[in-house]
């Protein structure tokens, strides 16, 4: 590995990792955008998928008192989730994955941008347990095609007046677990070879560290601050997407 190699290995960790100790999620989105300059698609995303695993546990830890206070809210974005992953994988036969990551990227502009410029947040406060379901899903589509599983979960959750707690107990381990079982099926086709390892010795200390920053960071929001945050990630992260797809 070269300086420059490394620099922006390490740059792509320290971002993606920061991002998402502060919000819960967007390593890929953040992160790819530098390593996808230096390594095969391939490779980049089987190494996000375990730095979002590893920076996601962090903050699954920091809210666990949220998570296991409703631990059904959680259920009911996982448990179809898990069914969704594999009807993302099998709709990669039928869709590129180009027109899927668009369709997100402009979902993610569109409900970004409006919402960041109204005065007033969103405020949907009944339970909607069917709707949560749903969104999982369709989160564990999008994870399966396209490693987007935190794009609609986290869309639907700002739109709650949730405490920033409740809302990352859902979305913090909601990432993990779909990432983590996409990381589980690179392992069995033999993805994680010798070269991904030396890979993840340098990115895993900065992500750690990183994601810490972000966390100490995200402590510092009330709620309201917190979704507005999420909310202009959202437009950020689609924006992101979109200049990826089309430019790179």
């Amino acid at each position: 590995m070269t300086i420059e190699f490394i620099a922006i290995l390490a740059a792509g960790a320290a971002l993606g990792g920061f991002v998402n100790g502060l919000a819960g999620f967007g390593t890929a989105l953040f992160a790819l955008g530098f390593w996808l300059q230096i390594l095969p698609p391939l490779e980049a995303v089987s190494l996000i998928a375990i730095m979002s695993v590893v920076s996601g546990l962090q903050g699954v830890w920091v809210v666990r008192q949220s998570v296991l206070a409703r631990p059904a809210r959680l259920a009911r974005f996982v448990i179809p989730a898990l069914f969704g992953i594999p009807v993302g994988i099998a709709a990669l036969s039928y869709f590129p994955p180009l027109v899927i990551k668009l369709v997100i990227a402009a979902m993610m502009i569109l409900y970004g941008g409006f919402f960041s410029l109204r005065s007033a947040l969103p405020r949907f406060e009944r339970p909607t347990p069917v709707a949560d379901s749903v969104v999982g899903f369709l989160g564990g589509i999008f994870g399966g095609a396209a490693s987007l599983s935190g794009a609609l979960p986290t869309m639907w959750c700002s739109m709650r007046p949730w405490p920033k707690a409740e809302i990352r107990a859902v979305l913090q381990p909601f990432n993990v677990i779909v990432l983590g079982l996409t990381a589980v099926g690179f392992a069995i086709k033999g993805v994680y070879d010798f070269d991904t390892l030396k890979l993840i010795a340098v990115t895993l200390p900065v992500t750690l560290t990183f994601a810490q920053i972000g966390i100490i960071t995200f402590k510092r929001f009330n709620d309201d601050q917190f979704r507005r945050l999420i909310i202009a990630l959202m437009f950020i992260s689609g924006a992101v997407l979109l200049a990826r797809e089309i430019f790179w």
